[in-house]
């Protein structure tokens, strides 16, 4: 099955269209291009769809042809604990503003146990009476025996350490006493300066820059993005970004889509380095640091002058 279109040919396959429930099978997709061409792979989270999930996935694999033509091959292993015929949708991969689709592909799913209705209803085994087990019985008498005395133990303990140690003040982390976008752009700063993605620390970069933007989320929105895949936070965060208005930054006119678009490719890009280890451009590591910077700045919460004038009256 393939896809011709420009330069770029894609195609898919599955190892078997056939499964039992619960068994595993291997989808493979292949591109071919120029080297001039930049192209970017599908990235799933857990699910590659409705009933159909990811177990495994390998990186993306990049092979020189001839005539300076590359090829490309990534994996998904897949497995299903439904029973039905499911249509896998067709994979999408992108190269600039093209954007080309795989045939779609079959899998079945089926249910290796059958029932056979035409049999009689057959009765159960005559209940029997179990002998006593006094040993069972005496260990387990022993074992809260055990449990009461480690408990009574435990109690005279803590009262007698509760005596003669003073009590621990609980540490509070400064961080959550202050703003969050205030925190988010102090550790975006940083990431800013360091710029370790020139050293070749791409994907420790793009690691760093989404746990500030996540972490951000997680206080602003109170979603919990830090234990969310890409998708899952996506999901949640777009009904929130629609109804951003322009009166959340002073002076500045948020558009909630746009906004949403660039915090999805940021994400996705992240993803991308992370988990397929694809190889940025200096352009695209400077974009996602000024998308983290640019979302940040415009959902933050607007201070009242009150809150405002007591700052500044506590810096000075």
């Amino acid at each position: 099955m393939l896809t011709v279109l420009l330069a770029i040919v894609v195609s898919a396959s599955i190892d078997s269209t056939t499964l039992m429930l619960g068994d595993q099978t291997d989808l493979h997709l292949q591109v071919t291009h120029d080297a001039s061409e930049h192209v970017q792979m599908p990235v799933f989270g857990e699910t590659l769809q409705d009933g159909i999930e990811i177990v495994d996935r390998s990186a993306v694999d990049t092979t020189r042809l001839g005539d300076g033509r590359l090829q490309l091959n990534q994996r998904w292993t897949l497995t299903a604990f439904k029973d039905s015929l499911f249509s896998v949708q067709p994979l999408v991969v992108t190269s600039g503003e093209d954007t080309f689709w795989t045939e779609p592909l079959a899998l079945n799913v089926v249910q290796p146990f059958e029932v056979d209705s035409s049999l009689a209803i057959t009765d159960i085994k005559d209940i029997e009476r179990a002998p006593i087990w006094w040993w069972g019985i005496i260990r387990w008498i022993l074992l809260a025996l055990l449990v009461a005395g480690l408990a009574v133990g435990g109690y005279y303990l803590w009262e007698w350490y509760k005596r003669h140690h003073r009590p621990v003040e609980e540490e509070v982390n400064p961080e959550t006493l202050r703003p969050a976008d205030e925190v988010a752009l102090e550790k975006l700063d940083a990431i800013k300066e360091a710029k370790i993605w020139r050293d070749g620390k791409v994907k420790e970069y793009h690691t760093d820059l989404t746990d500030v933007v996540r972490e951000y989320i997680s206080r602003r929105f109170g979603v919990q993005s830090t234990e969310k895949t890409s998708d899952e936070t996506l999901r949640e965060l777009k009904p929130i970004l629609m109804n951003v208005q322009s009166d959340n930054v002073q002076g500045t006119t948020v558009d909630g889509k746009e906004l949403f678009a660039k915090l999805s490719k940021m994400l996705q890009l992240a993803d991308l380095v992370k988990f397929a280890k694809w190889h940025t451009t200096p352009d695209e590591n400077e974009s996602a640091l000024m998308t983290a910077y640019e979302f940040v700045n415009a959902t933050k919460e607007v201070q009242s002058d009150d809150v405002q004038s007591t700052k500044e009256e506590e810096e000075v």
